[in-house]
């Protein structure tokens, strides 16, 4: 299973979900979904269809708006892959028709994990095109900026993050924009903004689930700056049960476990192994030796960290951003 697809099959679970409550709660589970994606929180398997297979299922008269929305984007990328640019715009109006106060959160969450399989510039046209049915929105501006990092043109991700909390207009938009911002400062170099902005991420989260990712990342963060990064995590999380993955990176950064034994743990626990959690164990032993001085020990986890996650994952690009500092 492809990790590009697990973001489409998963957004449509979320959607089947949501569709009954309206376009807040999805953007709330969509939120979730962001900032959760490189530690397991994906689990829906699926294919990314050719054209021909995407007209048969999109002709059945027994799709529900939601299934047709999550279809009609996946083909509107295609359409564009193969020079189809006026089809591809029918295809992103036919999705405002059908989900009139979401379609701009499907399109959004299904095309970074398309420009994955290689296509970034096709990703971005079908995203401009939806921004032309409603521009400034906050979520089209973030799914740029994903697909800008996949490029490693994070200063112009930035800006189009700058704008996405500029516009946005409630707490789930806003949490999404800052996840976002603090990875784009983070590989630019700007540590402290990427401290604060994973902080941003962190306002209204409650459950130790929705709160862990943006804390790990902080961590990675807040290793560059002067702030003590294992006692933030251990004042937070030190009482807490973190025996469920990703817990145990946090259990390994707080100096509860060996790299070897977090190792195992990636390699055996069933959740890590089904969501690559070898990926998240190699990037956040590279940090922990970072933090300690190690620099060759950190170069060979970033190396692996390289090798194991995918282009379109926040670690391959954290990875790449470390190799280059040290």
């Amino acid at each position: 299973m492809g990790w590009r697809t697990r973001c489409i099959w998963g957004a449509l679970i979320v959607l089947l979900a949501a569709a009954g409550d309206g376009a807040a709660q999805y953007s709330d589970n969509r939120d979730g979904d962001l900032s959760a994606r490189d530690f397991g929180r994906r689990n829906a398997s699926g294919r990314n269809p050719p054209l021909e297979a995407l007209d048969k299922i999109l002709s059945a008269s027994q799709l529900s708006p939601v299934d047709r929305t999550v279809y009609l984007s996946i083909r509107a990328f295609q359409l564009n892959r193969v020079g189809r640019e006026a089809d591809s715009q029918k295809d992103v109006a036919e999705m405002g028709r059908l989900l009139p106060s979401v379609w701009q959160v499907v399109l959004s969450s299904t095309q970074p994990e398309l420009a994955g399989g290689g296509d970034r510039a096709a990703a971005l046209r079908t995203l401009e095109y939806g921004l032309q049915r409603k521009p400034g929105d906050p979520w089209l501006m973030i799914a740029q900026a994903q697909v800008n990092m996949q490029i490693a043109d994070f200063t112009r991700a930035l800006g189009q993050l700058d704008s996405a909390l500029a516009a946005s207009s409630n707490e789930s938009e806003r949490r999404a924009a800052f996840y976002y911002r603090g990875h784009a400062d983070f590989n630019l170099g700007n540590f402290q903004q990427a401290v604060d902005d994973f902080g941003g991420a962190l306002v209204g989260r409650k459950t130790l689930a929705e709160r862990l990712p943006s804390q790990l990342w902080r961590y990675a963060a807040q290793v560059h700056t002067r702030q003590d990064a294992r006692a933030v995590l251990q004042a937070e999380l030190g009482k807490s049960d973190l025996s469920v993955w990703p817990g145990p990176i946090a259990t390994f950064l707080m100096g509860r476990l060996t790299p070897g034994q977090l190792e195992v743990v990636a390699e055996s626990d069933e959740s890590a192994k089904r969501t690559n959690g070898k990926c998240p164990s190699a990037f956040f032993i590279g940090m922990e030796a970072l933090r300690r001085g190690e620099r060759q020990l950190a170069r060979e986890q970033f190396q692996l960290a390289q090798a194991r996650c995918p282009t379109v994952s926040e670690l391959n690009w954290a990875a790449t951003s470390e190799l280059r500092r040290l």
